[in-house]
This record gives C-alpha cells, sequence and structure tokens, in this order.
C-alpha cells in the first residue's frame, strides 16, 4: 500500500536494537577489552628489556632541555625540548662533539630567546655532568682514558629509570597570601608604564640634544 502526498520515505531502524544483531553474533557494535591485564604487561615487560638493552645507559635515552611550548596558551608551562642549543652547551664547558658521546642531544637550530632559560638548561647540563659516570670502552689497562670513572666507583651501579632522566621541574602555582608593604601602595603601575613610554618617545630628541651638545664643547 503507497503513501498519500509527497513524504519522507519510511527508513526506520529497527534492526538496531539491543547492540544490533547479526544473526547469531549479538551485540556486534559492543567492543570488549578482555586483554587490559594482558597488553599492560606487555608494556611492561617491553620497558624492562628496552632498560636492560641500554644499561648502563639512562632508560629514557638522551638528555633533553626544559622548554616553553609556543603560543600564549601553553607558554607558561614546560615540557622537554627536542636537544640543548650549542649556546647552552659552550656556557656549560661542554664540546658539542664530547656530548653526542655522553647521551646529551643537541639541536642546532633552538635558539635562547632570555637568559633565565639559558641560565635553567645550563644548570640541568651541570647537574647531569656532577652525577655522569663513564665507563671505559675496554676491559684492558689500556683502554681507560682521561676523564672515565674510576672501575672501584662503577660497582653495582644502578640505572636510571626515570622518564626524564632528570625531572622537568613543576612551578608551585599556589601562592601564599601576605599583607601589602607600604612601597607596593605607594607605586603605581600606571606611571611606571607611563613614564617608560614617554621616555622611549623622547628618547631619539634627547640623543639628539646630547649629541649637539658635545660637538658643540669640543
Amino acid at each position: 500500500m503507497g503513501h498519500g502526498g509527497n513524504n519522507v520515505i519510511p527508513n526506520v531502524h529497527f534492526r538496531k536494537v539491543n547492540g544490533c544483531q547479526a544473526g547469531r553474533k549479538n551485540r556486534v557494535f559492543m567492543r570488549t577489552w578482555l586483554d587490559q591485564a594482558g597488553r599492560k604487561k606487555r608494556r611492561a615487560n617491553n620497558r624492562k628489556a628496552k632498560a636492560a638493552k641500554l644499561f648502563p645507559r639512562p632508560a629514557a635515552g638522551l638528555l633533553r632541555p626544559v622548554v616553553h611550548p609556543p603560543t600564549q596558551r601553553y607558554n607558561m608551562k614546560l615540557r622537554l625540548g627536542k636537544g640543548f642549543t650549542l649556546d647552552e652547551l659552550k656556557e656549560a664547558k661542554i664540546p658539542r662533539k664530547f656530548a653526542k658521546t655522553i647521551g646529551i642531544s643537541i639541536d642546532h637550530r633552538r635558539r635562547n630567546r632570555c637568559t633565565e632559560s639559558l641560565q635553567a638548561n645550563v644548570e640541568r647540563l651541570k647537574l647531569y655532568m656532577s652525577k655522569l659516570l663513564l665507563f671505559p670502552k675496554k676491559s684492558g689497562t689500556k683502554s681507560v682514558k682521561k676523564g672515565d670513572t674510576p672501575r672501584s666507583e662503577l660497582k653495582n651501579v644502578a640505572q636510571n629509570t626515570l622518564k626524564e632522566i632528570i625531572p622537568v621541574p613543576k612551578p608551585a602555582l599556589r601562592i601564599k597570601s601576605r599583607a601589602i608593604t607600604s612601597e607596593e601602595k605607594d607605586k603605581s603601575a600606571y606611571k611606571a608604564l607611563k613614564k617608560a613610554r614617554t621616555d622611549k618617545h623622547y628618547l631619539g630628541a634627547k640623543m639628539k640634544k646630547a649629541k649637539e651638545a658635545a660637538a658643540k664643547e669640543s
């Protein structure tokens, strides 16, 4: 029997009942997760195997710098970057060719935009170097080179299994409340900004005036 008028053709999905029966296989759309415990165990075993393969080197691989992510939304946070800049290595007094051999990653493209980030990564490098133990390449006495750690200190060395070798510092989010000082009450942020803008505006004229005065005196 047809339908009167130009109406929508009936297309009701009665078949999608109770997870969509499909013959003997009921609940076709319902996905199980029966291998969750097995996968967890497999991941743990893979981590252990990787750490054993890298021993005595850190399980995390190379040491990486602490950087601020781009854009205004995330730049207040800290995360691990690709590699240390050449300026950071120079400040920490680590040759770039030697850095590659002792597990320090290098990124020649990255630039240091401020002194604070440079110093933070220099301190990170210095801390790493203070804890670094260098194993001789071979077992003989002739294979021991300058800078290698004495064999007496290399017995029962524990492997670094941390995710970041040196953890990324977490800034304190809470600021404890305190009384406002008299200096802070007297100080005006608006006036300080206004003065800075005015000084910047008249800087060229002041420099020109000073130059002309110096020329007259000479």
